[in-house]
């Protein structure tokens, strides 16, 4: 059986999509897909582009791509790190820097800039990849690229970091980026996607907007529970109802 059955969805310029599901319904299979770095069965289609014919140069000029973990064996600082995520080397220098100064103050890792990549906690490395996934896609430096995919951005993350996090996301995705993010936090998906993808068992559920799609009858059923929707100064809020 397909980790993924057949799926197709239409986002525009700078809309955020969460792709929310059980554990195993596909969505970091699905982001992974979409990044090309991944060996799949079948056919993944972005732009009307297939997605394995692209080169590597091809992905990373259009698209960054956050994995839930991932750690080089090699040791550098983080702005050495940071440094790496530049895709053309011959763009001037202080426009550069004053995206890597703007991330860096948005994540809260400026002091920590000529640390070890080594020597950072995981919320502390969390937030570095964050700061370089976002610069490699940052149309100032790099104006051909459209789309931000996250898996789980917000592991390791305190409760004010995650903050900060989708607040950096959406000025993101305000510059005109695609962020797509797979996300296990519903209630985070309620205050901060623009169009939800539901999946359950590698097939889509459905997708659209969040009124329609995140109903407590069809999220009790995905998620085999019983949720509650409610309101809290004027914001809705998912909340488990005991049977």
């Amino acid at each position: 059986m397909p980790r993924l059955q057949p799926i197709s969805l239409v986002l525009k310029q700078g809309e955020v999509l969460h792709i929310i599901g059980p554990n195993g319904s596909g969505k970091s299979t699905l982001i992974a897909c979409l990044s090309g770095l991944f060996n799949y069965q079948g056919s993944v289609e972005v732009e009307g582009k297939e997605v394995s014919n692209c080169s590597l140069e091809e992905l990373a000029i259009k698209r960054s791509y956050l994995l839930q973990q991932d750690k080089p064996a090699f040791s550098v600082t983080v702005a050495h790190y940071l440094s790496m995520s530049v895709m053309n080397p011959l763009i001037d220098k202080h426009r550069v820097q004053d995206v890597v100064t703007l991330l860096v103050t948005a994540l809260d890792i400026i002091e920590m800039m000529e640390r070890s990549i080594h020597q950072l906690s995981g919320g502390e490395w969390q937030r570095v990849r964050l700061a370089a996934s976002c610069l490699q896609i940052w149309p100032s430096i790099n104006p051909n690229a459209r789309y931000l995919l996250l898996d789980e951005p917000a592991t390791a993350l305190d409760v004010g970091h995650e903050t900060k996090m989708y607040q950096l996301i959406r000025q993101v995705s305000r510059l005109g980026i695609c962020v797509i993010i797979a996300n296990h936090d519903l209630n985070r998906t309620l205050q901060e996607a623009d169009k939800v993808l539901l999946l359950k068992e590698g097939a889509c559920v459905d997708f659209g907007d969040i009124s329609r799609v995140m109903t407590q009858q069809t999220l009790s059923y995905v998620f085999n529970t019983n949720l509650k929707k409610v309101e809290l100064n004027n914001k809705p809020y998912l909340i488990f109802e005991r049977s």
